[in-house]
């Protein structure tokens, strides 16, 4: 007797019925595409994350899970490292791999227009957020 295979659904998750029931940071609105809520995935998650003109996320890491990150619409920073001293900045078009368990804080370095990331992560949307961060006062290049 054989074992009966067990095969997956395609699945299509429209845009106008995203959800945002994921795991969130203040300033980082995550929107799932692919996720454990919305289709038989087990090891992976796929969404966009919204930060709106001039905001910047809390501190935070995505624990035990590799991030890879494209910067769909907008630019943006990345402040990570001791005391989060360390910035790289991004633009529409670039990716950008952010390790296991690194603290970091997301931001829009534009005071008019709204930074769209597309996010995968290995596993699932895993995210630890930071209270009482010690952050370091650095001058951030924003652009209007």
């Amino acid at each position: 007797m054989t074992t009966p295979v067990i095969q997956k659904k395609i699945a299509v998750n429209r845009a106008a019925d995203l959800l945002e029931n994921t795991t969130q940071t203040l300033n980082a609105r995550r929107v799932s595409g692919v996720s454990k809520e919305n289709s038989d995935v087990e090891s992976l998650w796929l969404g966009k994350v919204y930060t709106g003109p001039g905001e910047v996320s809390d501190p935070h890491h995505h624990g035990e899970v590799e991030t890879a990150g494209y910067v769909f619409e907008g630019d943006a920073f990345i402040r990570y490292g001791e005391r989060f001293e360390n910035i790289v900045y991004l633009t529409a078009g670039d990716y950008v791999y952010v390790p296991p368990g690194i603290p970091h804080i997301e931001g829009n370095r534009s005071k008019s227009k709204e930074l769209v990331w597309m996010t995968a992560r290995a596993l699932d949307n895993v995210v630890v957020n930071l209270k009482d961060q010690d952050i370091a006062e650095i001058e951030i290049d924003l652009i209007p």
